[in-house]
């Protein structure tokens, strides 16, 4: 069957690239540097988590407006429109989970049968999903609205696995990157293209923040100690060498020959289809099992400090030590908070000492140690966790600033550490 692309909307030149080993690179590095422009602009700028989210969604409608001007794909556009639509979807979710307080789990079923309905009306209108006819400026928005949505949905899958389940970004990376191989397994030998595209492109979300996690934290944590900032030049750079490249070279492009057998597929595939319903539903259930086990473990696991004050010989340990003692308390409704009192008060000699950039790096280690013991703590007490944690981002937000502010960021840690108790 021929589907007449002029009944369905303005017909148009391919807009997409081809599926490569240079698409999935891009992706991957893009989702990393996305996030870190997210945390720079939040954090760093000060601006907020809405404001935030307001200046991005504000860059990635003027970015959308040239890639649908455009008739054709042009790497340039269509990548940074990638990079901002990466960044928006994270900030979504963050809306989600920081602002309103919706758990992880609701916002990753919600973003499921989200996409799954986008697809839907796609196909319902269209009779196919294949990335490789994205012709018409209606299959775009429907791309686009599906690339949105795997975005969202990959950072609740992703968050609610590293910080939510307490696997850690480097855990989970593993285990996105097997699921992915198994799925490009998968791909080669016969599962459909269109289901194994979109289930990896959601992967690769977690996958890219867990690389770039993994390099930049220290190496007491685990990582290779590059920091953001290396790490995003590099990952820039990245992007830049390889879009300049596809430009050139043009090897990302699809060509007529290759868009015409996929609008000429049938309507009904009744093998995709099955393909479809096992795959997912063999998904739901190993996700579902592996939720379950992890936190009925979670229960068993104490709760241990992960960095001590002896590791950091900047500060005065006998003081910092007796001071500690004087304010920590181990009374609160999250247990035994004394490990993150010690950090605020550590932190807080080294603001009112003058001395902000070892208090930067001394906040790291609250930073660290309160997400690695959120899947413990949040349960016992989810509103108290979430003051505490909103006290705490207060904290890094005035600390990481441009130019933090002495007498602000004392009040914010004062702040914590009456919170803390």
């Amino acid at each position: 069957m021929h589907i007449d692309l002029k009944s369905t909307g303005k017909e148009l030149l391919n807009r997409v690239p081809e599926i490569t080993i240079y698409f999935w690179l891009i992706k991957i590095l893009g989702t990393t540097v996305g996030e870190t422009a997210a945390d720079f602009l939040n954090v760093n700028l000060n601006l907020g988590l809405t404001i935030t989210s307001v200046v991005v969604g504000l860059l990635l409608l003027i970015a959308l407006f040239f890639q649908f001007k455009e008739q054709k794909y042009v790497p340039s556009v269509y990548w940074s429109v990638v990079v901002l639509i990466s960044v928006f979807g994270t900030l979504v979710t963050d809306n989600l989970t920081d602002s309103l307080g919706i758990p992880l789990e609701i916002s990753t079923i919600f973003f499921s049968v989200g996409l799954a309905i986008i697809f839907a009306l796609w196909y319902a209108k269209e009779k196919t999903l294949s990335m490789h006819s994205i012709v018409t400026a209606r299959r775009e928005a429907y791309y686009w609205l599906a690339i949105l949505f795997t975005f969202a949905l990959g950072t609740a899958s992703g968050d609610l696995m590293a910080e939510g389940l307490g696997l850690g970004y480097l855990n989970t990376g593993i285990i996105v990157a097997v699921v992915i191989s198994i799925i490009a397994i998968g791909w080669k030998r016969g599962l459909n293209p269109v289901l194994s595209f979109w289930l990896i492109y959601i992967l690769t979300r977690p996958l890219g923040a867990s690389l770039g996690d993994f390099l930049s934290q220290p190496q007491k944590y685990g990582g290779l100690g590059l920091g953001a900032s290396v790490t995003s030049f590099v990952f820039i750079a990245a992007i830049i060498g390889t879009v300049v490249y596809l430009t050139y070279s043009r090897k990302d492009l699809i060509t007529e020959s290759e868009i015409e057998p996929h609008i000429k597929q049938k309507a009904k595939n009744k093998k995709a289809q099955q393909q479809a319903m096992i795959t997912l539903g063999l998904i739901i259930l190993i996700s579902g099992a592996g939720y379950l086990w992890r936190q009925s473990s979670l229960h068993e696991q104490p709760i241990a400090p992960l960095v001590k004050t002896s590791d950091i010989p900047s500060l005065d340990q006998t003081t910092s030590s007796m001071e500690a003692k004087s304010v920590t308390s181990t009374d609160s409704a999250l247990g035994d908070t004394s490990s993150f009192q010690t950090i605020t008060h550590d932190t807080l000699n080294l603001v009112q000492k003058g001395d902000m950039s070892a208090a930067k790096t001394r906040i790291a280690d609250l930073e660290h140690e309160w997400d690695a013991a959120e899947a413990t703590l949040k349960p016992m007490n989810k509103e108290r966790w979430t003051e505490v944690d909103d006290a705490i981002d207060t904290v890094l937000r005035q600390l990481r600033a441009v130019h933090p502010n002495q007498a602000k960021s004392a009040a914010s840690l004062e702040t914590l550490l009456l919170t803390l108790k």
